[in-house]
């Protein structure tokens, strides 16, 4: 198909339109009386990566002593069916009659005639085609229009020298935006800036709403002072809210600038690199860019993207034309340029398909031969980068929520442990509003400032005014050991013991609270040190802890059990926390709080428990005290005896890890264990506790505490205390080496076979008496609730059997007696039982229950 000037290119669903006027090829049809209007339905083949002919289609007219020109052609809607069809404007000039008429385009590509009009003038300026299909144009500073509705020029009441746009906006159909000669008003109104403006400039804006025939102010689009620059303009969004027009617009100018509108400010501006713009379009690409094709008188072309700020990205010259479509099918629109080429005449002979980034094709590559790995690599490399810009758009989300939610939940720490501060420092707290802090309250907030410490303060009445002894820290390795040594009658009302720091210092970009791991240590005359944490291996759960009420009432059934050595001799509390955090702040203050359950006893010998807090103190610490080795654990020798304090021997154990092997040997006694401890282990015995022994080697087993119990001479208890499991499988290895090989070595979880037989058994005889006991409750309880009166309030005389059998009136009463005992019995199955019995009985079952299942596992 070869090209003439007057073709005419149209974009329409990928496709590209090409219209062409031709004269028949037949002979007998060759005499200047008809014009044939040809369109070729052009498409892009993936395959060739070129243009092929789709379809075809034919409109004959008759051009008797006439000329026929296209004028321009668009894609409208077509009002009676609300599609948007390819629309033609021809004109056939017959001596000083112009006749012009509208034709539309069908898939099938059939033109139908959609209205004509004559004028006695040509038709040049601004002409525009909308929807309809309807015709605007200017002539003598008038605008007129046409629709296939009405097929009758009219007029609009306004003067004006240039339409710059057309098209639709919200909640006002078709409008049309020109300039004008600035018409002041008599008197000054409340726009007084519009109207100095249009004064000074001497034109203005202005919008026609041609279906309601309104004049729209066209301030909301741009200022006045551009209306003797602006040449074109491309509306890209309009909308209403609070019943103010919004509008954003680029317009382009005849000083070589394109400039951004939002609602009538300008928001950015760049300059053009050629004279004489005329024409601008949008074009949204595979990236979601926003690109604006701008195109010149001079048949050149540029596109300006809007990213952060407007730019030139590309430009060409010698431009025949730029379409805007998806012509590759892939969801977004790219850019057609078409080239001028003198020495190529067939249609779409050169052009470039482009969007300034994946996409790039253009003629004159043969993409099968010249690059061979490129087919199908620009479609796949376009969808995978698509999918991953998705998942990477997706990523991010997440991550902002992520980092909002940790944002929040930092808030929220910090302002718990500041109202924490100072609660046990009995300060008023006042919390922050939950507005201020982009929170939902999920309960009313009250204008009345926090509740007082009235109950914290009760709380603290209850607790006795010395109950620490002493406060001290000791530095172990990597780890800072904080002790409270409690009195005796304190810590016997006590349950559920631990500690916490707090730093005093208000960091706002850490939590104040530290880190760290409770223990209960006890070290008496015996030295039978025990450690209990957080972190001791516990059976799985079996049933629900109740964590209501204390079970200290089970453990004085049994004198035996390792936990009564807790209660009866544990008076020091250690908190064991990583000190290299803690040396960065150079100096540091911590407020040491102790956490537990008071216990309050009742009747009913079931104790109740409420959680406390008291505050033991605070400590210092500084970078320069730990290098001076102020808080040091010191365990010399002196005499063969270890020098160390009370302090530094529960900082040892607070450290370490217990286990308690018993070894059996059935061919000899176990005195190469002594020799052992003594010898290779190099230990020695502490002054105050003789059974128990620090281990002087150098290298990792240095630190280790041992305590060699025998309970003849072939049986005995080694309990190990050790910093990790590699020092234990060190001092094993080496005890291994002198032992007999007949001996046996075996982990005891808790105690020997024994104590934790005769511990279950006693524990069972609880289990049954707890259980009995319940039911005997509640038939005691429900006897009491009965009355044993009959009908007439009278008590039935219990006369020998016999004698009421006798006679008629004895048979009588014996009779109503049996049916009153068998009603009474029957609502005694029914008696109902009251919530806080039910909860007491089931607590009482469940403690027995659970600890008879703990030695149970102890056993297994």
């Amino acid at each position: 198909m070869l090209l003439s000037e007057q073709d005419q290119f149209l974009s329409y669903n990928g496709e590209v339109l090409v219209f062409q006027l031709s004269k028949p090829k037949h002979a007998e049809e060759a005499d200047d009386k008809t014009v044939n209007l040809c369109v070729a339905r052009m498409v892009f083949s993936r395959d060739t990566k070129l243009f092929v002919q789709k379809s075809s289609g034919i409109f004959s007219m008759c051009a008797s002593h006439s000329k026929i020109e296209i004028i321009c052609c668009s894609c409208t809607t077509d009002s009676r069916t609300g599609i948007i069809l390819p629309c033609i404007l021809m004109k056939k000039k017959k001596r000083n009659n112009v006749k012009y008429f509208l034709l539309l385009l069908h898939s099938s590509n059939q033109f139908e005639p959609s209205f004509y009009f004559k004028l006695d003038y040509e038709l040049k300026e601004d002409i525009r085609l909308f929807a309809g299909p309807s015709v605007l144009w200017r002539h003598a500073n008038k605008l007129f229009y046409i629709s296939s509705s009405t097929c009758v020029v009219q007029s609009a009441p306004v003067q004006l020298s240039s339409v710059v746009w057309t098209g639709e906006i919200v909640g006002e159909g078709t409008v049309v935006l020109g300039i004008r000669t600035a018409c002041l008003p008599e008197t000054e109104d409340a726009d007084g800036f519009s109207v100095s403006d249009r004064a000074i400039w001497g034109s203005e804006f202005f919008g026609y709403a041609i279906q309601t025939q309104k004049m729209l102010s066209g301030t909301c689009f741009m200022p006045h002072a551009y209306s003797r620059a602006v040449s074109s303009v491309y509306i890209c969004k309009s909308e209403r809210l609070k019943k103010q027009l919004q509008i954003s617009l680029i317009a382009i100018t005849h000083k070589k600038q394109l400039i951004w509108f939002q609602n009538g400010v300008p928001k950015g501006v760049c300059e053009l690199p050629y004279e004489k713009p005329c024409s601008v379009k949008p074009a949204v690409t595979s990236s979601n860019d926003l690109l604006f094709v701008v195109s010149f008188a001079s048949g050149n072309s540029c596109v300006v993207q809007r990213r952060d700020s407007l730019q030139v990205a590309s430009k060409w010259q010698k431009v025949k034309c730029v379409l805007v479509d998806d012509f590759i099918g892939s969801g977004r629109e790219q850019l057609l340029l078409l080239f001028k080429d003198d020495s190529n005449t067939d249609v779409l002979s050169t052009f470039k398909i482009t969007d300034l980034g994946e996409v790039n094709y253009a003629s004159g590559i043969n993409y099968k031969h010249d690059v061979p790995a490129a087919e199908g690599l620009q479609e796949n490399g376009l969808l995978t980068v698509r999918a991953l810009e998705t998942r990477l758009q997706a990523g991010w989300t997440s991550v902002r929520e992520l980092q909002q939610h940790l944002g929040l939940q930092k808030r929220v720490i910090l302002e718990s442990c500041r109202a924490l501060i100072d609660l046990v420092e009995e300060r008023t707290h006042i919390l922050p509003n939950s507005k201020e802090e982009g929170l939902v309250s999920l309960w009313d907030e009250v204008e009345n400032p926090p509740r007082s410490l009235s109950k914290e303060a009760s709380l603290a009445s209850e607790v006795p005014e010395h109950f620490t002894e002493e406060l001290w820290q000791r530095v172990v390795g990597d780890n800072l050991v904080v002790g409270v040594k409690l009195t005796e009658s304190f810590y016997l009302s006590l349950s559920d013991v631990s500690l916490s720091l707090v730093m005093d210092q208000d960091f706002s970009s850490i939590s104040p609270i530290i880190e760290c791991q409770s223990k209960i240590i006890k070290l008496n005359k015996a030295f039978s040190a025990l450690a209990v944490s957080s972190s001791q291996i516990e059976p799985p759960p079996k049933k629900m802890r109740l964590d209501l009420h204390s079970k200290n009432d089970l453990k004085k059934e049994f004198p035996k059990r390792s936990s009564r050595i807790q209660l009866d001799g544990a008076k020091t509390v250690t908190a064991v926390t990583s000190l290299s955090p803690l040396l960065a702040f150079h100096h540091v203050c911590c407020v040491v709080l102790l956490h537990a359950r008071k216990q309050s006893h009742q009747n009913d010998s079931l104790q109740l428990s409420k959680k406390i807090t008291v505050l033991c103190g605070k400590i210092l610490l500084s970078l320069e005290d730990i290098s001076n080795g102020r808080y040091s654990v010191n365990m010399l020798r002196d005499n063969s005896y270890c020098t160390g304090s009370t302090e530094d021997i529960l900082a040892v154990l607070a450290v370490s890890v217990r286990f308690s092997f018993q070894i059996v040997s059935c061919d000899c006694t176990l005195t190469p264990v002594s020799s052992w401890l003594l010898g290779e282990m190099e230990c020695t015995p502490f002054k105050e506790c003789q059974d128990n022994i620090f281990c002087h080697k150098a290298g990792n087993v240095h630190g280790t505490i041992f305590n060699w119990t025998l309970k003849n001479p072939f049986e005995g208890v080694l309990t190990v205390f050790c910093r990790n499991l590699t020092v234990l499988f060190q001092c094993l290895h080496s005890l291994t080496r002198v032992l007999p090989p007949s001996c046996s070595v075996k982990l005891l979880r808790s105690g020997s076979k024994g104590v934790l037989t005769e511990q279950l058994a006693l524990a069972l005889e609880k289990e049954m008496l707890t259980l009995k006991n319940s039911l005997f409750l509640k038939e005691t309880k429900a006897e009491n609730s009965l009355t044993w009166e009959s009908e007439s309030g009278k008590k039935i005389n219990n006369a020998p059997l016999a004698s009421l059998l006798d006679t008629e009136e004895g048979v009588q009463q014996f009779r109503k007696k049996l049916q009153k005992e068998r009603e009474e019995s029957v609502q005694s199955m029914n008696q109902t039982m009251n919530g806080a019995l039910y909860q007491k009985i089931a607590l009482k079952i469940a403690e027995a229950q659970l600890s008879s299942d703990m030695i149970v596992w102890r056993l297994a």
